[in-house]
């Protein structure tokens, strides 16, 4: 199998992690912090909005099951990428919509997407994704893995991830993983 990786920011990294641990093909999911200038920020360091750093996730997956625009497709279905540095009540440059390439083929293919998205896409307001290149990644704290699944009762995870995490079931049904691997872990 070959995986290649895709690290996308959204908002809160748990909304993110919540809806791609579901994706057919998607073998792993890492929250981290990316694009900032302070080396192996921590989760406070970040929130503070200081760092420069963006929540994101980084998704593991198998491009003969999902492609990378397979992957975009749900990202900008799942948040709002007409808001800039902001996601609902989470506000400020670590939750802006960004995505960070690997590769030129990755740098296109999101290039493609937005346009695509700011022509024909059902917001009013232009796309606000930033498109970088991937310099470093940092793994946050491994209290971050798989927050939602072990925090489904959370208010924050109820009022902000399920919804997310719901949106993500009903329009893409198709690209979930099997019950018994769902079940099972990713």
């Amino acid at each position: 199998m070959t995986v290649e990786r895709a690290t996308l920011g959204g908002g809160c990294f748990w909304c993110l992690e919540a809806v791609f641990e579901l994706v057919e093909g998607v073998s792993r999911v890492k929250s981290g912090y990316v694009g900032g200038a302070a080396p192996n920020p921590t989760y406070e360091q970040v929130c503070s909005g200081t760092t420069g750093h963006v929540e994101i996730v980084q998704v593991e997956y198998d491009p003969g099951v999902i492609s990378f625009g397979d992957l975009l497709e749900i990202f900008f279905v799942v948040h709002d990428p007409t808001t800039l540095n902001r996601q609902g009540n989470d506000v400020g440059t670590q939750y802006r919509s960004a995505i960070f390439y690997e590769d030129e083929a990755q740098r296109d293919t999101a290039l493609e997407v937005i346009q695509e998205l700011d022509r024909d896409g059902p917001w009013d307001d232009p796309v606000v994704t930033t498109v970088e290149p991937l310099v470093s990644f940092y793994p946050a704290e491994e209290y971050h893995d798989e927050y939602f699944r072990r925090n489904e009762g959370q208010p924050y995870c109820q009022v902000v991830v399920a919804p997310k995490v719901g949106q993500f079931r009903q329009r893409f049904a198709y690209r979930m993983k099997s019950a018994s691997r769902e079940a099972g872990g990713v």
